[in-house]
């Protein structure tokens, strides 16, 4: 695994701005090169704020948007189109502004979709697809950036504390029943899936993150700090503002 860097920002939209114009730049080289890139989505204030600046540039720029595939670190387990959910945001913030194909955006799946209320057949359901889609070569497509956002307690993506996602190292996708943010029950990527990804950039933003960072940072227990084992294979980058930085 790589060891983190740390690029900062004045704010939170400087932020946003910088990481966008990284990934649209990625993008059009992925095109140029004629090869697919797949990126994994977050949630949460700077996440959605960072695609809302992709959707911006990539719109300047008219960027093409046929070799990108789309994915999610976690998701909420609530019915479709759910304000709450994580896929429902990145389609107000950018996916409904972009022509990226319908099937290039795979979503994890709805309390109320082919699985019913089954949150543990719809994180298998999930794992799946992230199979299929890396053709017999792994659990997961070599994904070219994961994003991450990471909470005040040092969680990223719904991998929580002290609670049993954190020590999964078979399957790829993990339910989660007992969230202690709510809605309890979620879908996430677990730590071995979130490291297969050539790069994974840790995204924060305000005071209220700045010790999340700094246990990110020092590499610690990830039972304690679970954001301590958000690494790229190649390179992992946290992004932070001057807020999130003030323990570094």
């Amino acid at each position: 695994m790589s060891e983190p860097e740390i690029v900062r920002h004045s704010d939170a939209g400087a932020l946003a701005d910088s990481v966008a114009l990284k990934l649209v730049n990625m993008i059009v080289q992925a095109e140029a090169d004629k090869r697919d890139f797949h990126l994994v989505l977050t949630g949460g204030g700077i996440g959605i704020r960072t695609l809302e600046a992709v959707r911006d540039h990539a719109l300047e720029a008219g960027i093409g948007w046929s070799h990108v595939h789309l994915w999610w670190g976690d998701e909420r387990f609530l019915p479709d189109k759910d304000p709450e959910r994580n896929e429902t945001q990145a389609c107000a913030a950018l996916i409904d502004a972009v022509p990226v194909p319908a099937h290039n955006v795979h979503p994890m799946p709805a309390s109320d979709g082919l699985d019913g209320d089954h949150v543990e057949h719809a994180a298998t359901r999930y794992g799946r697809e992230l199979a299929v889609a890396a053709r017999a070569r792994g659990p997961v497509p070599v994904f070219d950036v994961c994003l991450l956002g990471v909470g005040p307690d040092a969680h990223v993506a719904s991998l929580f504390p002290g609670l049993p996602g954190v020590r999964e190292d078979e399957a790829s996708v993990a339910a989660v029943h007992d969230s202690p943010k709510p809605p309890p029950r979620r879908i996430t990527l677990t730590l071995p899936s979130i490291r297969t990804a050539r790069e994974v950039w840790v995204l924060a933003s305000g005071e209220g993150k700045a010790e999340a960072v700094r246990l990110g940072l020092a590499g610690g227990s990830v039972d304690e700090a679970p954001v301590a084992g958000a690494r790229g294979a190649e390179r992992t980058v946290f992004w932070v503002d001057e807020a999130a930085a003030s323990k570094l």
